[in-house]
């Protein structure tokens, strides 16, 4: 799942009603805002694109959406019986170019911060994640209006083609590749032995990272969060708890596309041994992403396609 989600405020906040933000491999790469009014490029590279009324399309498609958003707001406010106040919708909706040429796309709701809905991939039908989004999936998912084909449709005929453009106007920044650097170390709190694995400066954002205590998976009750770094790498903690006795034979592994093979720093006295075994299948992964609204569940665009996640508006 995609972490980052983009707020759609009502009115008197300060904020914008309305924004749309479209990252590929985690690059942001354009932004609309309803307080700026039109779409502009953010990653220089899209400067490229040679369709000179892209932008002009892009911003009227959000603008034309604005009514869209507030009608869909109020059904969601009505659902569950809020008359006022901030709230927010969100909406993410994405396809994925996996480096052995398979293609993966998913939607997913959210309401003030909160899972709402989300769609199958594997059945193209939606799912109510709360009580309150039984109504709109029954509806979506109802012979009438086919809301999943229609997903599908749109992920593999046009979110897909679309990636793929990206990626060739974005290729010299996409492509590029930083190598972690991994430090594992133990703290002790309250008896209790924790070994974190540090994994900093990697590029691109996606990474698999994970503890082994003799080739057996140690789960971590952590969240784990993938943060920015100020040179646009990033880096990210793992953190496991051992019991004083059960201290050796500990491991961190991480998969990374700038690595060959998966990178196993072992935990001990000196927490300085490297070794290197053969990666066992990790993917890389190139997303893109889009936040959008829409007005009628489902909008279908020949351009601009991103992962779209915005404030929706689900017809009730």
């Amino acid at each position: 799942r995609t972490e980052q989600l983009i707020p759609i405020s009502v009115p008197g906040h300060g904020l914008p009603q309305f924004i749309s933000v479209c990252y590929v491999d985690g690059i942001e790469i354009t932004r609309y805002s309803s307080d700026v009014g039109r779409a502009v490029p953010v990653a220089p590279w899209m400067k490229k694109l040679e369709d000179p009324d892209y932008w002009k399309r892009n911003t009227q498609l959000y603008k034309g959406n604005k009514a869209g958003y507030k009608q869909g707001m109020k059904i969601l406010m009505n659902s569950f019986n809020h008359t006022r106040g901030f709230h927010i919708g969100q909406r993410m909706f994405g396809c994925e170019l996996r480096g052995d040429g398979s293609t993966r796309g998913y939607d997913q709701f959210g309401y003030d911060g909160k899972d709402h809905m989300v769609l199958d991939p594997e059945r193209w039908v939606y799912y109510a994640l709360v009580d309150q989004a039984q109504v709109t999936t029954q509806k979506w998912n109802s012979p009438e209006e086919r809301a999943g084909e229609r997903s599908k449709n749109y992920m593999e005929n046009i979110c897909i083609p679309w990636l793929r453009k990206y990626l060739v106007y974005g290729e010299e920044e996409l492509e590029r590749r930083v190598h972690p650097e991994v430090k594992v170390s133990d703290q002790n709190v309250n008896g209790v032995t924790k070994l974190h694995c540090q994994v900093y400066g990697f590029y691109p954002r996606d990474v698999d990272v994970k503890w082994e205590k003799n080739g057996i998976d140690v789960l971590s009750y952590e969240a784990k969060h993938v943060l920015p770094n100020s040179d646009g790498t990033y880096q990210i903690r793992v953190t496991v708890e051992v019991a004083a006795e059960d201290r050796e034979g500990h491991s961190c592994h991480v998969d990374h596309a700038s690595l060959e093979e998966t990178l196993i720093v072992k935990w001990g006295k000196s927490h300085q041994r490297w070794e290197r075994h053969r990666n066992q299948g990790g993917l890389n992964v190139v997303r893109i992403l889009w936040f959008h609204r829409q007005r009628h569940g489902f909008t279908y665009y020949t351009e601009g396609l991103c992962w779209d996640k915005k404030s929706f508006s689900p017809r009730a």
